[in-house]
């Protein structure tokens, strides 16, 4: 058995016909789609598999892109995965084009937040959406980061703006592959 560092989170989701989850729906909002898979699965740990129809893979960690303040509220504001009334979830694969990987650290945190403002927009929903992010470009994998979230049957609504929100932004014109998965438990 693998044993990972402290405050690492690595997961595999693994699409299928096994799992909690039900896949819903699945839109592939740039670039390529996923394989049809009727469930998915979710494991802990970087694993292998047969018999799944695709497998992603990614580990949630340090944060990479908030500033302490930000941070800060951010935990303060989100509720914790897993939740019994969280019975909606989305998986959003996402990849960024090779323009933004080649930006330097500094640029790529401007258009993220300065100008996307894609933390502090997203702050009055925190609230209401439990997520993790899990970064995958460095395993290479076919996503950079793997975007997990759970709410409410009655906050879907609200989960649905704000992803619109985001994908208006200056940082999605930088996204060539996105996959919207929707869920059910």
């Amino acid at each position: 058995m693998t044993v990972y560092p402290a405050g690492m989170f690595p997961a595999t989701f693994i699409g299928g016909a096994g799992g909690i989850w039900t896949i819903d729906r699945m839109t592939a909002v740039a670039g390529e789609p996923l394989p049809v898979a009727d469930r998915l699965e979710i494991r802990e740990g970087i694993v292998t598999v047969s018999g799944g129809v695709w497998r992603l893979a990614g580990v949630a960690g340090h944060t990479r892109y908030a500033e302490r303040a930000e941070k800060t509220q951010l935990d303060a504001l989100s509720p914790p995965l897993g939740r019994p009334e969280a019975t909606r979830a989305a998986l959003i694969p996402i990849r960024k084009s090779a323009g933004w990987w080649t930006l330097p650290q500094d640029e790529r945190r401007a258009i993220f937040e300065e100008r996307s403002r894609h933390i502090a927009d997203s702050l009055p929903f925190a609230p209401r959406i439990a997520r993790r992010l899990y970064h995958a470009r460095d395993l290479g994998q076919p996503f950079d980061f793997l975007t997990w979230f759970e709410f409410a049957p009655e906050d879907e609504r609200a989960f649905d703006d704000l992803v619109a929100m985001l994908r208006a932004r200056e940082e999605w014109s930088y996204v060539d592959r996105e996959v919207d998965l929707r869920l059910s438990r």
